[in-house]
């Protein structure tokens, strides 16, 4: 295992109360020579179809993060930033309100992290700030991605509000139509609920995709479901990206659009660890809404823990794989 400069402020040392709020107190750095991954914050909500407020995402689920430890004891004690070099690269710049030049802007800022040949751990943010981070992924590995989609929506639409292309809702279709993510080995986990028309589900078999529903997800259950995913991408590049939504309200009340019915934080976090040995290239964490969070910030401090177990995956396979 290497030594890495860019390591967590020791809480034991210096109260978590104490500086400015980073992921897990990693140092903020702009320089990329010799890091692994890049924690990035996507803060727009121009795609939301209803809630807004997940542009204060990344910052809540910073401040809350401060609460995490370096070992990660689900994957053998890994010390997650001895294995790996990560940084907080901080927002991409943006223009509220302004959907087409707020996506330039995002994948210009993602692009920066992925030519530099680092990974990227990506904090929302609605949903649609997913496809910007998987183009830049996509191009700088030279090839399509496997991805692994946590939501209890589809977001296979093709249009919203007559013909608007591109909104949180649409991201997964967008990014099959251009050929930067392959649906034959891509997974979507955790579907539920009513729906606009009958084939909201259907149409993402129709594009190649597979599905695990929350309902067929209980009924095999979460180590099942986990060997599901791992045979499904094995031998891919992944990218990991997780709506919170998919969580029950109970355990994730402040998101942009909740549904009854989904899993527990214990469900969850067991689902992620089960994927040790996934080739994870890219990962986020989208669609907290920090004001219909609850006084103990329950979403916010679930949102920051997947990420960390995100990055405990990406670590995993780099020291065991």
């Amino acid at each position: 295992m290497k030594n890495s400069n860019h390591v967590p402020v020791d809480s034991i040392s210096t109260p978590r109360f104490c500086g400015m709020p980073t992921f897990m107190r990693l140092r903020n750095s702009r320089e990329l020579e010799g890091v692994d991954v890049a924690v990035i914050g996507l803060p727009s909500d121009n795609g939301a179809p209803y809630r807004n407020g997940s542009r204060f995402g990344p910052s809540a689920i910073r401040a809350i993060s401060a609460m995490l430890r370096p070992i990660n004891p689900y994957q053998e004690d890994l010390n997650v930033f001895e294995i790996l070099n990560v940084v907080d690269y901080g927002d991409s710049p943006l223009i509220p309100g302004y959907f087409e030049e707020s996506y330039t802007m995002l994948e210009r800022f993602c692009s920066e992290v992925s030519s530099a040949g680092v990974m990227s751990a990506g904090i929302g943010g609605d949903h649609s700030v997913t496809l910007p981070q998987l183009r830049a992924t996509a191009k700088s590995r030279g090839k399509a991605l496997s991805v692994v989609h946590f939501d209890s929506h589809s977001d296979t639409w093709d249009t919203y509000f007559g013909d608007k292309k591109y909104s949180a809702g649409t991201f997964m279709r967008r990014a099959a139509e251009e050929k930067i993510i392959t649906p034959e080995n891509s997974v979507q986990i955790g579907m539920r609920g009513s729906l606009f028309r009958p084939n909201d589900l259907s149409q993402s078999l129709d594009l190649g995709f597979s599905m695990i529903t929350t309902d067929k997800m209980f009924e095999i259950g979460l180590d099942k479901t986990a060997e599901y995913i791992l045979d499904k991408t094995e031998g891919h590049d992944v990218f990991i990206t997780f709506d919170l939504d998919f969580a029950d309200p109970s355990a994730a009340p402040g998101v942009a659009t909740p549904e009854a019915g989904g899993p527990s934080a214990r469900e969850i976090l067991h689902l992620l660890r089960r994927l040790r040995g996934i080739k994870l290239v890219g990962c986020d964490v989208v669609e907290l809404c920090p004001q219909y969070d609850n006084a103990g910030q329950i979403t916010a401090l679930l949102g920051a823990t997947v990420l960390a177990e995100l990055l405990a995956l990406m670590a995993f396979y780099r020291y065991k794989c």
